[in-house]
């Protein structure tokens, strides 16, 4: 057998696996656990657990996700969080497998869910998708699910006072190979407040921003802990280094997928749970993100 001919089926034995590889990675999840501990929650008299969802786009993991709402479950949270982009918000595109799955997940804990930029786009364009999302928001509310867009509210868990923030950024801070000038005064514009000038009694600050790429303003701001996701992990990633891509068109994002703690604030970035233009998925399995908050 000669080089060359070795060489070929080397390429196809490759090929197949890397075929293989993604077909599961876009057809399964995993559950990624972190701890996050803080001296500003000395006072809870318990763990507090929050299960962080991102980035669904409609797909569906055992019949009518009950695979996924399994695996919420399992965690037994005290809060989930919602990122955004539970949907594909491109007309003629139906929320059903989202709307479906979130509406279930009330039953289990408080819900609290922020916008992405596809729930955004839906919104801002009524000529476009008419009502529809403001369908869709209806029917999650009297569920139980309660919207954060520019707002916040204080959720009391496990002895302590959580301040949960829902950041909505206009749909220019999403725009293909362009990145928008965010600040921290940006973001205090957005939300109406600042944690380090605020004087609501509070023990920790929780921002659900779902575009990391602007992770230096939210850092800046001041939030003790900051959930993000949109990048879907960088599509593919490589060990050591981290996602590839962003749908911006980004090379190498600096958060693509992983925890990472800046002195006394913590990033975590979601690789997500789904996906929708490019299906395509290698070293990156999505993920339901599980927090343990500890003292």
């Amino acid at each position: 057998m000669s080089m060359w001919t070795v060489f070929i089926l080397l390429v196809i034995i490759a090929s197949v696996f890397l075929a293989a590889e993604i077909w599961r990675e876009t057809h399964s999840f995993s559950v990624t656990r972190y701890q996050v501990k803080s001296e500003k929650l000395k006072g809870l008299n318990r763990d507090v657990k929050i299960v962080f969802l991102s980035d669904l786009h409609n797909c569906v993991y055992g019949k009518e996700n009950e695979d996924l709402l399994s695996a919420v479950r399992l965690e037994n949270p005290d809060l989930i969080l919602i990122g955004g982009d539970m949907l594909v918000g491109k007309t003629g595109v139906p929320h059903d497998a989202a709307l479906d799955f979130v509406r279930q997940l009330p039953v289990i804990c408080p819900v609290i869910y922020a916008n992405g930029n596809h729930e955004q786009r839906r919104k801002s364009d009524p000529e476009l998708y008419g009502s529809i999302h403001q369908e869709y928001e209806r029917i999650l509310k009297e569920s139980g699910v309660k919207f954060l867009e520019n707002d916040a509210c204080i959720m009391e868990v496990g002895g302590g006072k959580l301040l949960i923030c829902g950041l909505a950024l206009e749909m220019e801070a999403y725009a293909k190979f362009k990145k928008a000038h965010i600040t921290a005064g940006n973001i205090e514009a957005y939300m109406g407040f600042s944690p380090v000038k605020n004087s609501v009694a509070y023990d920790y600050s929780i921002l659900l921003a779902h575009n990391p790429s602007y992770v230096d303003a939210y850092l800046e701001w001041g939030a003790d802990l900051i959930l993000s996701g949109h990048l879907h992990g960088g599509l593919v990633r490589i060990p050591g280094i981290g996602g590839i891509i962003t749908p911006q068109g980004f090379l190498f994002p600096k958060h693509s997928g992983e925890m990472k703690r800046h002195g006394n604030q913590t990033v975590i970035v979601s690789r997500g749970l789904g996906s929708h233009t490019l299906n395509i998925r290698l070293f990156n399995i999505p993920e339901v993100v599980s927090v343990t908050i500890r003292s």
